[in-house]
């Protein structure tokens, strides 16, 4: 976890009461988002408290991240591992996967994720 806390600085988190203000929504929905993989989150802080990186929140959810954190579970990886891969500067992407998503440049973070489970 305190990889994870290097990649994301500690005002780059949201918990869930503070995407359901961004996202204009309720804790239904935005538990929902968490249970489909829509979003991913982890436990942090103390006391520990679920925890998204406002990348994947903000401006608007990423639409590509549920199909590339299906790639990343099925090689294996927990929610921890796959936000620290989503987090960590790539050197072919020239940045980090969730700001190559953010950016829209889906297929080759996708086919960076591929070669995981291989």
């Amino acid at each position: 976890m305190e990889l994870l806390s290097s990649l994301v600085p500690d005002d780059g988190w949201l918990t869930v009461p503070d995407i359901v203000e961004e996202l204009d929504s309720d804790v239904p929905k935005v538990r929902r988002m968490l249970d489909e993989r829509q979003l991913i989150g982890v436990r942090r802080g103390n006391p520990k408290v679920l925890q998204v990186p406002a990348l994947l929140v903000r401006p608007e959810p990423l639409v590509s991240l549920p199909g590339t954190l299906t790639v990343l579970f099925d090689a294996g990886f927990s929610d921890a591992e796959a936000l620290r891969w989503l987090f960590t500067p790539d050197e072919v992407l020239g940045c980090s996967p969730a700001e190559a998503l953010r950016a829209n440049r889906i297929a080759p973070v996708r086919r960076r994720a591929q070669v995981l489970g291989y």
